[in-house]
């Protein structure tokens, strides 16, 4: 049998790279499930490895896609009968960006009824990469003060959140003016809009001088490093993304503030993780789903699969206050 799947075998533009073909089936080895995907969000960082970010640990041809929810359709051996027809996340296995993937029984997550499709496929990358950040990687204790830029971002909007669940208070920092009324009702102490305001200014008013314990960049550049003099000495800034595309010299602006600069890899964590921690972390943040403490974006749109090139184009395309793109 075969299915269609999103591949692409040189890196570059998205949307010049990426081909629609199809592919065979290959039957779940042991240990294994074959899940049949039904939707999947269209992610920054499903497309930074298109583009080659990571080049050189990605081997072609490649089918991208780290997030999406789907049935089980068949089991390996030794897997339990009982998994067939269950809602799971498919993680850590193949690439999400196909009509099948194959995963370890293991390490598929079982979604619960109550929670609907586009929120389950949303559920690792930020989520997971926001709740080890604050509660491993920063440990925020109540009333340590946390600084976030691209605050109206999915992952921005997730980290206002745990600030609620978790009592820490968190300075978020925008561009203009768009998000801030929602980033106040999701728990944001103060929002910083630096197209009225020095960012550097507010944060030390708003600390009384003390500046923020930590901060998280997503942006790099002049707005990365800006950052880190919002930090207080010895504390600590952590970079997790390059939106601006400008690189900063991370070292020089360690020297200069006397904060600590630290990168966060997801993939760290996944391979080092036991199964039970693995279970155990997405249990608690489907806890938060379930009773309405974590709220993750709506779509915006669904793309069938075969129209991924469109789908990427919207996804890319700069909109306020916009969804999720979904292949379905």
């Amino acid at each position: 049998m075969e299915a269609t799947c999103a591949k692409f075998y040189e890196f570059g533009n998205p949307q010049n790279v990426i081909k629609v073909e199809h592919t065979s089936i290959q039957k779940p080895l042991g240990g294994e499930v074959l899940v049949r995907m039904t939707t999947r969000p269209i992610n920054p960082s499903d497309l930074l490895p298109i583009r080659g970010a990571y080049s050189h640990r990605i081997p072609l041809p490649a089918i991208p896609g780290y997030e999406g929810v789907g049935v089980v359709e068949e089991v390996g051996p030794f897997v339990s009968k009982d998994l067939i027809g269950k809602r799971v996340l498919p993680l850590r296995g193949e690439g999400t960006w196909q009509e099948y993937v194959r995963t370890s029984a293991e390490l598929a997550i079982v979604i619960p009824d109550s929670i609907e499709d586009y929120v389950a496929a949303q559920l690792y990358i930020n989520p997971l990469t926001a709740w080890l950040i604050c509660t491993e990687t920063l440990a925020l204790k109540p009333d340590d003060v946390l600084l976030v830029n691209a605050c109206g971002s999915s992952i921005g909007r997730i980290f206002t959140q745990l600030a609620n669940i978790l009592g820490f208070k968190l300075i978020a920092v925008t561009r203009n003016d768009t998000y801030t009324d929602e980033l106040l009702k999701l728990g944001a102490d103060h929002v910083v809009d630096t197209s009225k305001t020095s960012m550097i200014e507010a944060v030390m008013e708003v600390t009384n001088g003390r500046g923020a314990k930590a901060a998280i960049d997503s942006v790099g550049g002049i707005a990365g490093s800006e950052l880190a003099f919002c930090v207080q000495p010895a504390g600590i800034l952590l970079t997790i993304g390059l939106l601006s595309g400008q690189s900063v010299n991370w070292a020089k602006i360690s020297q200069q503030t006397k904060v600590q600069v630290k990168m966060f890899h997801l993939r760290h964590w996944n391979h080092q993780a036991s199964v039970r921690t693995w279970q155990e972390t997405f249990d608690r943040l489907l806890g938060f789903i379930a009773d309405h403490r974590l709220k993750l974006m709506l779509p915006h749109s669904h793309y069938d699969l075969r129209d991924v090139q469109e789908a990427i184009t919207v996804a890319e395309t700069p909109a306020s206050n916009r969804g999720k793109i979904f292949l379905e």
